[in-house]
């Protein structure tokens, strides 16, 4: 049971959520709401009763699933609501912000994230942020696709030849019959720019001569003044396997027009696939097939730098910090590398131990990454300080390349921390803090559309106590299919210093017995649990 009771403190009020013990009738409370004189209101949400609560922010109250869910409202703080029916509207909301007057519904209950779709043309690959003009720079290609310029170049064939096309056929929604097909080899791409804040399409380039895009990165170059550049990253011919192509490109564009559209500078011609672009100290950082590259502006074509071609198959992902990068290897999982200005060189002093097809990673600190691998497997490695520190003070890298490599790769290995099998293909991973003021958090998403956290426990109680529920909570809930859930998780390599936060938060689903004989032996009641579990969530991702 749950009540909403406002509490005033001096000279404000606040609002909190209270919770009501199954154990002891105790009211707990569960969450801070706002800091302004605060409005209940009763409303109906698809069909049942539930609470507005305006203060500071507009939130909703209502049970899903035998759940209660405090869910904040996204939009301009409401002084007043009220239910509100009408033809096109039958089970909506009416408010007041300010002077405005809004009508809206709640479209789906449960649901944590709010999601826009703004439509491409081709599948999305990689993007970049511009950090003045707040722009999304996206790049897009498809195989086995023809592009514009291929099927006008087809239909002129064909019109040579004397056949006809059935009418309308050219005229169908590719959205909902798919684009026309063809042979291996073949690519449709382009480059678009997004305005996220009003989820439209700006402005898009579509590549010609058969160019895929794979990469691209906002650089800001010394040589000219720091100023930012498009760096985008492609190859024409392109074969999937065996990766091939008949040529590689980097193309650099300048903006215009405060971002929002982009003019050629130039065209650098390469001999393989650039599928990472990264800015590094003024210049760009490139891999190019196995091979990683530094490059500084020119007037008619970058010009070549620095080289380092001893990586085993093709460089995926590319992270810096000061002078080290870390380079993620398509098969072989993410070495470091160090830059050493004073010999111009790029040398590898450390790898991981184990080889993983890096689809993407991040760095935590300067010394340790964290990872995701093609297996749907999420890991953290970590190498010594001491050795860390020993490369940094070497000003020419001579000691690195008298040193002996080990396990037929570098002279140092790192160390795994956690490691944890998601259950999908990792596409993303980064570090980043979603509620202000709080703790940061390794933030990934997956193939299958899966946006997941990996939060970090700070005391040793917090770790004990999580812990000790997960073990309870792998015999209370049994897979459909029978599957141990721990065999899962480890499901490539065992579990190490991870706990799966879904399993544990089914602890609200649990008959009332249960959950008391757990809390029992976990020396809690079951509303300290229950506010335990939420405290962990919502102060590290705010849901």
């Amino acid at each position: 049971m749950a009540n909403l009771q406002t509490l005033e403190h001096g000279t404000f009020d606040s609002v909190s959520r209270l919770l009501v013990s199954r154990i002891s009738n105790d009211l707990l409370p569960h969450r801070f709401l706002g800091s302004r004189p605060i409005r209940l209101i009763p409303v109906p949400v698809h069909g049942s009763p539930s609470i507005l609560a305006l203060s500071s922010r507009s939130w909703l109250n209502y049970t899903y699933q035998n759940l209660l869910h405090f869910t904040p409202l996204i939009s301009e703080p409401l002084d007043h609501a009220w239910s509100f029916s009408a033809e096109l509207c039958p089970e909506g909301l009416i408010g007041i912000s300010g002077s405005v007057l809004k009508i809206f519904q709640i479209p789906k209950l449960g649901s944590k994230l709010k999601q826009d779709s703004i439509p491409l043309s081709f599948t999305p690959r990689k993007m970049a942020v511009h950090p003045q003009h707040r722009l999304i720079y996206l790049v897009e290609s498809d195989h086995r696709v023809l592009g514009p310029e291929e099927i006008q170049k087809r239909l002129s064939e064909m019109e040579k030849q004397g056949k006809k096309v059935p009418p309308g056929v050219l005229d169908l929604p590719p959205e909902i019959f798919g684009r026309p097909k063809a042979e291996a080899g073949k690519w449709a791409s382009c480059v678009r720019i997004l305005d996220p804040v009003n989820g439209t399409s700006v402005f898009d380039i579509a590549l010609d001569n058969n160019e895929a895009a794979f990469s691209i990165a906002v650089v800001p170059f010394v040589g000219l003044n720091n100023e930012y550049l498009l760096a985008v990253g492609t190859a024409s011919d392109t074969f999937v396997a065996p990766r091939s192509c008949s040529h590689g490109y980097i193309r650099l564009y300048r903006f215009a027009e405060d971002g929002r559209t982009i003019e050629l500078l130039h065209k650098t011609e390469i001999d393989d696939v650039p599928l990472a672009l990264l800015a590094f100290q003024g210049r760009l950082l490139a891999g190019v097939g196995n091979a990683l590259r530094i490059y500084d502006i020119g007037k008619k074509k970058l010009l070549r730098k620095c080289e380092n071609k001893a990586f085993p198959s093709a460089i995926v992902t590319l992270t810096t910090q000061g002078s080290r990068v870390l380079v993620g290897d398509m098969q072989e999982s993410v070495f470091y590398v160090t830059y050493k200005q004073s010999s111009n060189r790029l040398l590898i002093f450390a790898d991981d131990t184990s080889p993983r097809w890096i689809t993407s990673h991040t760095m935590v600190d300067y010394e340790t990454f964290a990872a995701g691998d093609k297996f749907g497997n999420v890991f953290i490695s970590r190498l010594d300080r001491s050795v860390s520190s020993q490369v940094d003070e070497d000003p020419t890298g001579a000691g690195i390349l008298a040193e002996k490599g080990f396990l037929m790769g570098a002279a140092h290995k790192t160390k795994l921390l956690a490691i944890y099998h998601v259950g999908d293909v990792v596409t993303s991973i980064q570090k980043v803090s979603m509620v202000a003021g709080g703790r940061e958090i390794l933030l990934y998403t997956g193939l299958h559309g899966t946006i997941g956290t990996l939060v970090p426990l700070v005391s040793k109680e917090d770790v004990d106590f999580i812990t000790t529920l997960e073990q309870h909570l792998r015999g209370e809930n049994q897979s459909l299919i029978g599957r141990d859930m721990l065999s899962y998780r480890g499901y490539y390599t065992p579990v190490k210093a991870v706990v799966d936060g879904d399993l544990c938060e089914r602890f609200a689903l649990l008959p009332p017995a249960r959950q008391s004989a757990i809390a029992g032996e976990l020396d809690r009641t079951v509303g300290e649990i229950l506010k335990k579990l939420e405290s962990l969530r919502v102060s590290s991702s705010g849901f």
